[in-house]
């Protein structure tokens, strides 16, 4: 399988070059385009539960889409619903990957995504308290809201980060859950509240823009309801 990414930076499209009988892994209502001969599937990965848990708590959909590509080969481009980048991580059975809600794509059929706790810090932070987890061996393409920044931090090296522009990191990093500030007034006057410290080794991806921005935007703007 080939994983291409398209219309990068700003309007990004993942295309899945498949080879014959080849299959992908998607998020509900992700597909864009396909060859003709390309077939989807959707179902409950891993059992109700498993999908249930994945929904409910993780904050995606219920079912997993499957395409497969027909005798011949094929391909099929997945789109994300909110501007920006998508990218390409590789997961190995040493190298899981942790990942926020709303930011999976779609994935090889090697990789499990499932879900797991991310403690108290992760809840009162507005990311839902679970994190998806990405295992086993294959690539997985996640998408940003606005551009994507990579770090790779060394033992024991810190970034701090806004809640709700975290978008991924590797298991071997630490998650903190602080007040942006010396003080809580001081950390409300400024805006960010808490904030998140993570700490190395490992990657950590995180995105431009806040997804709740954009919300709290179309919100304040919409024309007052009449009766």
């Amino acid at each position: 399988m080939d994983i291409q990414l398209r219309h990068n930076p700003s309007f990004s499209v993942a295309r899945a070059i498949l080879g014959p009988g080849e299959s992908i892994r998607a998020e509900s209502g992700a597909m864009m385009a396909m060859a003709a001969d390309t077939s989807l599937d959707a179902k409950i990965e891993g059992g109700l539960m498993k999908g249930l848990k994945r929904s409910v708590l993780g904050g995606e959909s219920l079912f997993i889409t499957t395409a497969t590509a027909g005798p011949a080969g094929g391909w099929i481009d997945f789109a994300p619903s909110l501007p920006g980048d998508v990218t390409v991580a590789t997961i190995t059975p040493e190298r899981p990957l942790l990942i926020q809600k709303g930011s999976f794509l779609c994935a090889e059929q090697g990789v499990e995504i499932d879900t797991q706790w991310g403690g108290m810090r992760n809840l009162i932070g507005g990311e839902g308290g679970f994190l998806l987890r990405a295992s086993g061996s294959g690539e997985v393409v996640l998408s940003t809201y606005g551009a994507l920044d990579r770090f790779e931090l060394g033992e024991g090296q810190q970034v701090v980060i806004d809640t709700n522009h975290m978008v991924a990191f590797a298991e071997t990093v630490t998650m903190e859950l602080k007040k942006a500030s010396d003080s809580m007034w001081k950390s409300v006057k400024s805006g960010e509240g808490l904030v998140f410290v993570f700490t190395g080794p490992g990657e950590l991806m995180m995105q431009s823009r806040n997804p709740d921005e954009i919300v709290q935007y179309v919100l304040r703007n919409m024309p007052a309801s009449r009766n």
